[in-house]
């Protein structure tokens, strides 16, 4: 019953013992001493197989493989005394860089291979130049190879201007399955290469033959069975001890009492799947995780459980808008939500079997433009607020892009970019969730922008609130997640049937309004946004000459540093008061971040030492600040 969800399972090769066999990478980090664990099991979930846990929370440098003293930076986790686990679970993740791997069987009925067309859709966004060659699959992932490698006559690639933009035909002659390597074209079954090159921001669309799918939805089963394992197994089948065992005077016992999961972008709405779909229940029936945090995945699931998915595709501004993903239910509502029905509610089946874990969701205010968050906490028709289940706390840390990027220029981005630090929310919000969880100490109630306080409207109204920053170049939409129509077969069997799908409508999303300085109202709002040193926003535009410029560039915000003087405003005609006019002094900034510091502090979403590295950096800034706009002021202090 555990596993009657996983698409194609029936057509899995058995072995001896008539079990399905798959494997994957796994890396566990454990105290020394494990009584010096806090008894709490950390399972990050790999995203497209890069490890992100220890650059998040402990400020460390990115490593697949941490082994040096730098990939643990401030060693946050190891001080709190956490064990920590990541495993395989994406099939597609490219080898390379120490990347976690994943083997899983593909679907095979009786020796006949399935075989059905398939989608790529492929966009420059690296280059105002074309681009030679691009991978079928975005980041680092490996897509499905042509089934008729190196044939493409009974294939069809188009190029259009928008979503929704007319298709022009590219000639079969004119491209073909091929990479670009050392000034060499390279036949390459999983790649396209193109004579006249990708231009920028142009969407180009594949519509090809594939065949032998994987099963996908192992993947879920991988995440579970590790953690089950982990958290209550004493040894694995072949006699090997589960290594987080303790010796408790001479008494071996297990020394995880509780496990949170925790997933940023694809992982965390890996989760959100994961809970939908009931795979947080292993074969004993038991809850193998008792919280979860799932950040920055806006409204989506994704392709993690259908005939022949790729987990890598999913709805952005521009590409990929009706990748399956972005698909109801969206909601996680009170369990006395009489309208529910359970039509739009993501716990529904957590709720029939009585086991929900606790939940933290946290988004930033780019994933209100590009990934449609607000419809976790609106209604379906996007007339109103929605309620929330009592379990779970919903968080929108304002001004925030989707990640804390290290430079502030893109070659495609058109401002520039956003580098308000994440990092101290996001250790805080693992703390409420463990406090949550093991002592029973409520977090703050869900704080986020919504109708009844005004603070959630579209982004025609954003446009006209916003203050008219000398330069700033407002998209005047968001994406509005398609409606797709799959065919008849694909919510029941998990086969698409109509590809490319029809688009039959659009999901109502929202974003978040603004102050007079266009800074974001609602949710939470750090020392940044609230002393501001100039105006950050969610979207940052595509420059004029990479196409598209009504597109936003992924993952990236903007940021609009305030003039310095009066003088200075008036002359660049720009509304905003300056750095001088609203603060007049170093030491009244300073006094007026250590106030909002201590706010944020006493509502538990900054720890004591990220508010004293918040309140130093203040005190250590130049002033008057001169290089806002070229280098984040937070790093001198992390």
């Amino acid at each position: 019953m555990a596993n009657a969800k996983i698409i194609d399972l029936q057509f899995a090769k058995r072995n001896d013992r008539g079990m399905i066999e798959f494997s994957g990478d796994f890396i566990l980090l454990k105290p020394i001493d494990m009584s010096k664990s806090n008894g709490k099991l950390i399972y990050g979930v790999n995203n497209r197989g890069r490890l992100f846990i220890l650059r998040d929370l402990n400020n460390g440098t990115n490593s697949n493989n941490p082994q040096k003293e730098e990939h643990f930076g401030n060693g946050f986790l190891m001080r709190e005394g956490y064990s920590v686990l990541w495993s395989g679970w994406n099939w597609d993740v490219v080898e390379g860089s120490d990347r976690m791997q994943f083997d899983i069987p593909v679907a095979d009925d009786n020796g006949n291979m399935f075989r059905q067309k398939s989608i790529a859709e492929m966009v420059n966004n690296k280059s105002l130049e074309p681009e030679k060659w691009k991978s079928l699959s975005p980041s680092n992932s490996r897509g499905y190879p042509s089934a008729n490698f190196p044939d493409n006559s009974n294939d069809i690639l188009t190029v259009r201007d928008s979503p929704m933009g007319e298709k022009t035909v590219i000639p079969n002659k004119e491209w073909r399955y091929a990479s670009y390597q050392n000034d060499e074209v390279v036949a390459d079954s999983v790649s396209l290469y193109v004579d006249n090159g990708f231009e920028p921001g142009k969407i180009y669309e594949l519509i090809y033959e594939v065949e032998s799918p994987k099963i996908v939805g192992l993947g879920f089963a991988a995440m579970r069975d590790a953690l089950s394992f982990f958290k209550f197994e004493y040894q694995d089948l072949s006699g090997n001890p589960n290594p987080l065992i303790v010796d408790d005077n001479g008494t071996k016992k297990l020394a995880i009492d509780y496990s949170y999961v925790d997933g940023i972008s694809q992982s965390g709405r890996f989760i959100t799947q994961m809970i939908y779909q009931g795979f947080h229940i292993d074969e004993e029936d038991r809850m193998v995780f008792d919280g979860a945090r799932i950040e920055v995945a806006g409204a989506g699931k994704g392709g993690f459980n259908y005939r022949f998915a790729q987990t890598s595709h999913h709805p952005w501004d521009l590409e990929g808008n009706y990748m399956p993903a972005d698909y109801p239910p969206f909601n996680f509502l009170a369990s006395d939500d009489a309208e529910s029905g359970g039509d739009n509610d993501v716990l529904a089946l957590a709720k029939k079997m009585n086991k929900i874990p606790k939940i933290i969701i946290t988004n930033h205010a780019h994933e209100y433009w590009t990934r449609s968050a607000s419809l976790i906490h609106t209604t379906i028709d996007g007339k109103k607020d929605s309620s929330v289940d009592e379990n779970v706390r919903i968080y929108a840390l304002n001004g925030a892009a989707h990640y804390t990027p290290w430079s502030r220029s893109n070659p495609i981005a058109e401002h520039s970019i956003n580098v308000m630090d994440i990092h101290p929310f996001l250790r805080s919000t693992l703390l409420l969730l463990d406090d949550w969880v093991s002592n029973g100490i409520l977090p703050p109630e869900s704080k986020y922008p919504k109708f009844e306080s005004n603070t959630l409207i579209t982004a025609k109204e954003h446009k006209e609130k916003m203050p008219v920053i000398p330069g700033m170049h407002h998209p005047g939409r968001n994406l509005q997640s398609p409606i797709c129509d799959y065919g008849s077969d694909f919510w029941t069997n998990g086969i698409m049937t109509q590809i490319p799908p029809t688009i039959l409508g659009h999901y109502p999303t929202f974003v978040p309004s603004v102050d007079i300085d266009g800074n974001g109202l609602g949710g939470v709002r750090l020392p940044e946004l609230v002393v501001p040193l100039g105006t950050y926003q969610g979207f940052n535009t595509r420059k004029k000459e990479a196409n598209s410029p009504n597109y936003m560039f992924p993952s990236l915000g903007s940021f609009w540093p305030f003039a310095l003087t009066k003088n200075e405003r008036i002359k660049n005609g720009d509304p905003r008061l300056s750095i001088d006019e609203r603060y007049g002094s170093k030491e009244t900034y300073v006094r007026m971040v250590i106030s909002e510091t201590n706010k944020l502090l006493k509502e538990r979403f900054l720890i004591e030492e990220d508010a004293k590295k918040i309140i130093n950096a203040a005190k250590s800034l130049s002033w008057p600040p001169m290089k806002l706009n070229t280098r984040p002021y937070w790093k001198q202090s992390y």
